[in-house]
């Protein structure tokens, strides 16, 4: 009857709006509920169960087809995972390749510590999603992005620390919520396009990842794991999410119970689906059902609502044998529709979607646009990470400079990995310093020392700048391959941290002093030796397609680097806790950790100086639902423009509890020229001091002292006031 009603209410409605729908769903002046409920009823069961897959389409009602594109670092609609799909040639299968712009590893992104730059870098890719999904050229499916990465990188062993933004809960879920407000857009009706992060939860370790069980307390769960997807959804507003292969407390998380809960208490209203083959895993490797139909059903019940796998024999087996109703499907994939609705797909007409534009009247390729590719290069020497310079060996004076030895295997390629696109271009490090000195700059290359020529080479330099670092295997066709123990990547974790191609450095510096070291690294490694001896280390990650040019531009001060590390880089591998371990407080993150690390959490240095002062609290008293400010002043003391990421850290004296030795709780990447002052404001809330009472089941403030530290790494406190906490 309520269906009956409303389809009298359209045609009784005035004669434009009525020529703007057929179907009362695409309506856009009911109500979601109403829309969604007006779909459901006009559904026949085989489409339902189709909608079980990351298709929305459903061309008997007008929905056009869209499905999902993975863009962790700028959209993938190529490159290694091939992810543009495969055509015929000359009746062969190929891949199907899309130019789309290529930003650094988001392991790299996370080390630009930097919000609104992020928030910019997910609006460029969701562009070219759009872009791509309305261009009658090329008409791809794809606005449900996976992306981002929530997951914490809480051990640099990890194969996929790539694609993490860090190991600290609140650095991660700041990146994430600018990440999907990049995605998403700022429409208060409308998405650009659909974030869907990765991989709740806990998923960090490849060895045995789709039978393993990741298990802590429910405190490291609202407080570590589960912190970042919860603010991407409360703050960024993401509404999906991808379930992971592994199991929590011994529970998969493909059809773990807690999903239905998150969706209550965090107002979750869209997709939760599956990973890659996580049905099959549930039977073959979990061992958690007896067969596909259970396994199926269980999913379905567990409210989540798409298959990435081969689902529908068991949906229909499970219907006929009454396991399953459709008024469990229909409950499962409303919630589907809801970002179907979000993303216009549901309209009658595009006449109100602030997007629809793209790629129809505005036909110019956002890859090819010079300003994107610039920002690619802003990114990309943001992202550059100073470990060492030593006697101020950088930057490279251009005007001084003869000669240049580039050396290694990293220098003359830029590697892109499983998730990444195919850039329009990529510019390699060899070229990029080429690009940056006169062609009076005799530049020597070599990419090793097969008969001492990168010795050779180096000797007649003025300066050799040694590039190398890890291989990401994006493009071999071996699933499980990384051969170098120190190598990693999905399905594989890393079993060393050591770096065999220091050895290249050794021979390089025996031979030249002014030797530089660009490590082009997807995560940490223990370079003790490179620490000790090189006078100048930088980092960097992959992938970028304006990998030289960026790196370049902090070699040569054209930019003065401020990027942080967003990972503790331990000394030595027998400084980490067991693999398996996922309880942090056993030693793992800055927060915990119990050995002196090579380089700290947050550490990065500048071509300038900073010095801060005059730091003061708003309140000295902070209660319930309260805030405080905390404001200071930094001062560009040195000779070169430069940016600073001032940093907020406290710390609990008097806990009764075991807390952290010291937390993240704000931070500011800010431009400050030499000479100038200027005074950050950085907000202190009440609510994140809170610690979760498993007991009780809810957030608690405790009462007492609480440092509040204020300095340029987490080993680098310059600024201390105390707070007491009512």
């Amino acid at each position: 009857m309520k269906n009956i009603l409303l389809t009298i209410f359209c045609v009784l409605s005035a004669g434009l709006l009525s020529a703007q729908y057929i179907y009362p769903f695409q309506n856009t002046t009911l109500s979601d509920d109403e829309r969604l409920d007006n779909l459901l009823s006009l559904m026949t069961i085989d489409e339902k169960i189709n909608a079980l897959s990351t298709d929305l389409g459903v061309p008997r009602l007008g929905i056009r087809s869209t499905g999902h594109s993975e863009g962790l670092h700028g959209l993938a609609l190529g490159g290694s995972g091939n992810w543009g799909g495969f055509k015929m040639v000359n009746y062969q299968r190929v891949p199907d390749v899309y130019p789309t712009t290529t930003f650094p590893q988001a392991y790299g992104l996370g080390e630009t510590w930097d919000t609104e730059l992020i928030q910019k870098v997910a609006d460029i890719e969701s562009t070219e999603i759009r872009y791509y999904a309305q261009n009658d050229r090329y008409q791809k499916r794809g606005l449900v992005m996976r992306a981002p990465n929530a997951d914490l990188a809480r051990d640099p062993r990890w194969g996929r620390t790539e694609e993490s933004f860090g190991e600290d809960p609140h650095l991660v879920a700041e990146m994430t919520v600018a990440f999907v407000k990049g995605l998403q857009g700022n429409d208060p009706r409308y998405w650009k396009s659909a974030s869907l992060m990765k991989h709740f939860l806990a998923n960090s370790n490849e060895a045995g990842r789709d039978s393993t069980s990741s298990d802590f307390d429910n405190r490291l769960f609202q407080e570590y794991y589960a912190y970042p997807f919860r603010k991407g959804i409360e703050e960024g507003g993401a509404q999906s999410f991808m379930a992971a292969y592994n199991s929590w407390n011994g529970i998969p998380m493909t059809v773990h119970l807690v999903m239905e809960k998150i969706r209550k208490d965090w107002n979750m209203k869209g997709i939760i689906c599956t990973d890659g083959g996580a049905l099959s895993l549930l039977v073959n490797s979990h061992k958690y059902y007896p067969n596909l139909t259970a396994g199926a059903v269980a999913v379905v019940k567990a409210g989540v609502g798409q298959f990435l796998d081969n689902y529908k024999p068991y949906i229909y087996e499970a219907l006929e044998q009454g396991l399953l109703t459709e008024k469990d499907i229909d409950k499962t994939i409303r919630n589907n529709y809801y970002v179907a609705l979000r993303l216009g797909l549901l309209d009658g007409t595009q006449d109100k979607i602030p997007y629809a534009h793209i790629g129809v009247t505005d036909t110019v390729s956002p890859w090819n646009k010079k300003e994107v590719q610039e920002f690619v290069r802003l990114v990309t020497a943001k992202s550059v990470v100073l470990l060492k310079n030593e006697k101020k060996l950088l930057p490279l004076d251009k005007s001084k400079i003869k000669s240049i030895a580039v050396i290694g295997p990293r220098a003359d390629e830029v590697l892109l990995d499983w998730y990444s696109g195919t850039p329009p271009y990529a510019v390699t490090i060899l070229q990029g310093i080429k690009n940056a000195v006169s062609s009076d700059v005799k530049v020597y290359y070599e990419a090793a020392d097969e008969m001492d020529k990168a010795a050779i080479a180096a000797q007649k330099a003025d300066v050799a700048i040694v590039c190398i670092g890890n291989h990401v295997y994006g493009t071999d066709p071996k699933w499980k391959y990384a051969p170098v123990p120190s190598d990693g990547r999905e399905a594989v974790d890393r079993r060393a941290l050591t770096l065999e191609q220091e050895d290249l450095a050794k021979v390089v510096y025996k031979v030249n002093p002014n030797t530089i070291l660009a490590l082009v690294s997807s995560f940490p490694f223990a370079i003790n030796w490179s620490h000790e001896n090189l006078p100048a280390i930088l980092h960097v990650s992959h992938n970028s397609q304006e990998l030289g040019n960026g790196l370049a531009d902090v070699i040569f001060g054209d930019f003065n680097p401020a990027g942080r590390t967003n990972q503790t880089w331990v000394k030595s591998i027998a400084d980490l806790p067991p693999m398996m371990d996922y309880d942090i407080r056993n030693g793992r993150t800055y927060m915990y950790a119990k050995e002196k690390p090579l380089y700290p959490f947050g550490y990065g240095l500048s071509y300038t100086r900073f010095n801060y002062s005059g730091i003061t609290l708003s309140s000295s008293t902070l209660s319930k639902g309260k805030e405080i400010k905390v404001s200071f002043n930094i001062s560009n003391t040195g000779g070169m423009d430069g940016e600073e990421v001032a940093q907020l850290y406290v710390s609990f004296p008097q806990s009764k509890i075991v807390r952290p030795v010291k937390q993240l709780k704000g931070f500011k990447r800010i431009i400050i020229k030499k000479g100038e002052s200027k005074t950050i404001e950085l907000t202190l809330n009440a609510d994140e001091l809170a610690y979760w009472d498993n007991d009780n089941d809810a957030y608690v403030i405790e009462p007492g002292t609480v440092n509040v530290m204020v300095g340029a790494s987490s080993e680098d406190i310059r600024l201390t006031k105390r707070i007491q906490i009512k």
